[in-house]
């Protein structure tokens, strides 16, 4: 999963807009319990993904949050059913778990899944739509050589990668038996540490570190930049006002609780709305 520049909004979006855009999303589901509005969010960030060109690999990503979510919905029932008071089913005296599984539970087990899958996916969708290289370039004034050490780092790793599949290429191509994983990853490490001293001689024959480094006149705020900075507002405002008018009301436990009215219908579709409306401009993404 590594980022690659495509023609879309998202991908033409300076890297700290089209960061926050998708921080906003994944903070999202952290901050609401809703069924609706999670399921809501997890389609903003798959709809976001397919215009973005990036949904195949948002989508294998996320079946790593669906992993992770399916452990803590089974789990969930054995060790959180004593808040809820609808049993579904006795366990009897079992040592360390639960003695009854209840519905509530199952449905807050449902929501911690809803909320894992929604929130890997919005991650992944930030690595592969927003530069890396652009955004560690804005701590730079923070602290240049930790930015250039986080990019040296996020570059280095794939050419490592190729490097050990080449190695296990070119191992299984010989006769006999191929080499082992361990000389595989002995190979590769004397390789990094090669290619640190080039790099390092690279930096001193270019002077890094000898004079302050040159500050480029930020560029203006394209029209991509505005509606994404834009909606990363807005869903931030709808969140809250929700929050604030009581909308959106969810409690698992101690008794099943889910508001689904026209207020949490009109909340979810104004947010896909807002965040979905940027990826209709289309202009000047090929820049």
């Amino acid at each position: 999963m590594i980022y690659e520049r495509r023609a879309s909004p998202l991908h033409a979006t300076r890297a700290a807009v089209a960061g926050a855009y998708c921080l906003v999303l994944a903070a999202a589901a952290f901050a609401t319990e809703h069924p609706l509005v999670l399921a809501t969010l997890l389609a903003i960030v798959l709809a976001a993904a397919a215009a973005a060109g990036v949904s195949r690999e948002v989508v294998r990503a996320g079946r790593f949050g669906l992993a992770i979510g399916l452990l803590l919905a089974l789990a969930n029932p054995f060790v959180a059913s004593a808040n809820g008071l609808t049993v579904v089913a006795r366990l009897g005296d079992v040592p360390i778990l639960a003695d009854d599984i209840t519905l509530e539970a199952i449905a807050y087990g449902g929501v911690l899944l809803l909320r894992a899958v929604a929130v890997v996916m919005a991650c992944a969708l930030g690595a592969l739509c927003v530069d890396p290289d652009e955004l560690l370039a804005l701590f730079r004034r923070r602290s240049l050589r930790s930015a250039l050490t986080a990019a040296l780092a996020t570059r280095l790793v794939p050419v490592l990668q190729r490097d050990a599949r080449r190695l296990a290429d070119a191992q299984r191509s010989r006769p006999g038996p191929g080499a082992s994983r361990t000389a595989i990853v002995r190979a590769v490490a004397a390789g990094a540490l090669d290619r640190a001293v080039d790099v390092a001689a690279t930096l001193e024959v270019r002077g890094y570190g000898s004079a302050a480094p040159l500050r480029r006149a930020a560029a203006p705020w394209s029209r991509h930049d505005l509606a994404f900075a834009a909606a990363a507002v807005g869903i931030v405002v709808l969140l809250v006002g929700a929050q604030v008018a009581g909308a959106a009301g969810f409690a698992a436990y101690p008794r099943l609780h889910v508001e689904a009215g026209l207020a949490e219908l009109g909340l979810c579709a104004a947010l896909a709305a807002v965040a979905l409306a940027p990826f209709l401009d289309r202009r000047g993404i090929d820049r």
